[in-house]
């Protein structure tokens, strides 16, 4: 049995820990709340450009097809799929449940007989890749924390030169799409090409009808396009992509830190549990020496008489 010193030196290892992960707990609820906020006012931006996008392919057409960033390759051998990641641990399966989804969908590639392109932002997917041998073609780490438009641009551009340089056939996303603090989706989207990708099968949002009730409320007003559509989507997907980029990044980092705050306080929780089995533990070993004492003073009585 340990010396109640060594249960002591135990208690307060943990404790110190514990405050660790209070702390932890603590900055990454702040860091959430600011997050939530960067949510809440992407997307409706967000949606109405998809929307956007959705309706001037759709009033375009067959000429659509003649965009390079709209028309199919003639044949699909290299996907690109992009990976969003933290830049930290210490939340859980947050990043390792992302890196198993992207391995499923390589497998379900080759099984098919297509290769996988890799592109990874957060130091955890680009340093997991590279653990598995992956090679990636593109990698983008430092601002998982605080993502910015322009970080969704640089990766925007390097995805839409693959896909119109013939190196890319399709470009895929997956990300961890924020719903709560305890709760975050692993998500899989396609960009391009754009009759391939997740906003060309989405539903229209029944926006002629009131919440609720069914009932309609005003017609929807027709849509001229001056310039044509196709100029119109010209303009549009490149910043379709960037904008959905974006967006998982920013999704990712509440998730992030809803995850992290989520294990903190687990991990805080068990600590708390941690501590009460051992000061158990320190009593009864302090029990134990003092009827050890006890015995060796009755023992040292009876033969003194």
């Amino acid at each position: 049995m340990p010396s109640q010193r060594d249960v002591k030196d135990r208690i307060s290892s943990v404790k110190n820990i514990q405050k660790i992960t209070r702390a932890m707990e603590m900055v990454a609820g702040a860091r959430l709340r600011r997050a939530e906020q960067r949510i809440a006012a992407l997307r409706p931006y967000a949606d109405a450009l998809r929307r956007m996008t959705r309706q001037a392919a759709q009033a375009a057409g067959a000429e659509a097809m003649r965009l390079p960033l709209l028309s199919e390759h003639e044949s699909t051998k290299n996907v690109g799929v992009l990976l969003v990641t933290g830049d930290r641990g210490l939340a859980g399966g947050f990043n390792s449940q992302i890196i198993r989804a992207g391995v499923r969908i390589s497998a379900e590639y080759a099984e098919d007989g297509l290769q996988t392109a890799w592109y990874a932002t957060g130091r955890r997917g680009v340093s997991s890749l590279n653990f598995r041998g992956n090679e990636l073609s593109g990698s983008y780490t430092g601002f998982a924390d605080k993502p910015a438009y322009a970080d969704a641009r640089s990766i925007a551009d390097d995805l839409i030169t693959g896909y119109v340089d013939g190196k890319l056939d399709r470009v895929e996303i997956v990300y961890n799409a924020y719903i709560s603090p305890l709760s975050q989706h692993v998500t899989r989207e396609t960009l391009l090409p754009l009759s391939h990708a997740t906003i060309a099968t989405e539903e229209p949002e029944q926006e002629d009808r009131q919440e609720g009730s069914g009932e309609p409320t005003r017609p929807r007003a027709l849509v001229d396009y001056e310039p044509g559509p196709e100029e119109i989507l010209k303009r549009l997907v490149p910043d379709y992509v960037e904008i959905s980029i974006y967006r998982a990044l920013v999704e990712s980092t509440a998730g992030f830190f809803g995850a992290q705050m989520t294990a903190m306080r687990s991990a805080s929780d068990n600590a708390g549990e941690i501590i009460t089995d051992l000061t158990l533990q320190m009593n009864r070993a302090r029990q134990a020496e003092i009827t050890q004492e006890i015995m060796e003073v009755v023992a040292g009585a009876e033969g003194v008489t």
